[in-house]
């Protein structure tokens, strides 16, 4: 799992809309709906500041919630948000009720390590990422927190596809074929030879 869950207070909103979400927001509240699992949605209000908070810790997309709507408790994940474009608050919160064997969708950022192992990037070659999350279908409770890729001996030239990160049990890729999350290219202004046979005599 990824960050700590947490809790989040919530009430139930009798009216929607437009005026009643520009009511709310006045208010230092922000619409929210809770829908999934064969029930039927629930519309409720939360604390902007509360949410805008837990957005930039971050993994707010990968970390499952509590959220107590007047005394009864929802498991939910956050499925969407809206930001407004010029203030950057919150404008509203789409979350997905979980359980135990509820298979969700979401995207794992992709951290790389060992670039100082790497003779491309030693000889002056550039790590041109290709994706910097990958999209996974994984069980509710059991998102993975980011997925390391390993830049050891990779050398100008290399293509790091997925098939080389060891995904979690029960994590399986959105897309089915062995994709490229990254390349080691040459610098614009090109290695010479010496640069890379001082990189491959070092490694």
């Amino acid at each position: 799992m990824s960050h700590e869950s947490y809790e989040l207070k919530a009430e139930a909103r009798e009216r929607v809309g437009k005026g009643s979400a520009r009511e709310l927001r006045r208010n230092g509240l922000i619409p929210a709906v809770i829908y999934g699992d064969k029930q039927a949605p629930i519309s409720i209000s939360l604390s902007t500041n509360e949410v805008t908070k837990r957005i930039h810790a971050g993994g707010f997309m990968t970390t499952i919630a509590t959220i107590d709507v007047d005394g009864k408790k929802y498991k939910v994940l956050p499925k969407d948000y809206q930001l407004d474009p010029v203030r950057d608050f919150t404008m509203h919160v789409d979350f997905l009720r979980v359980s135990g064997n509820t298979a969700v969708t979401v995207a794992i950022p992709v951290h790389f390590i060992n670039e100082e192992k790497s003779q491309g990037l030693k000889v002056g070659g550039v790590l041109n990422i290709v994706r910097h999350d990958v999209e996974v279908h994984c069980p509710a409770d059991a998102i993975p927190e980011f997925f390391n890729v390993d830049l050891s001996g990779k050398k100008i030239g290399d293509s790091i596809h997925i098939s080389e990160v060891t995904l979690p049990k029960g994590v399986t890729t959105v897309i089915d074929r062995d994709f490229t999350i990254a390349t080691i290219v040459a610098p614009a202004a090109g290695v010479s030879e010496e640069e890379e046979e001082a990189g491959e005599a070092e490694a």
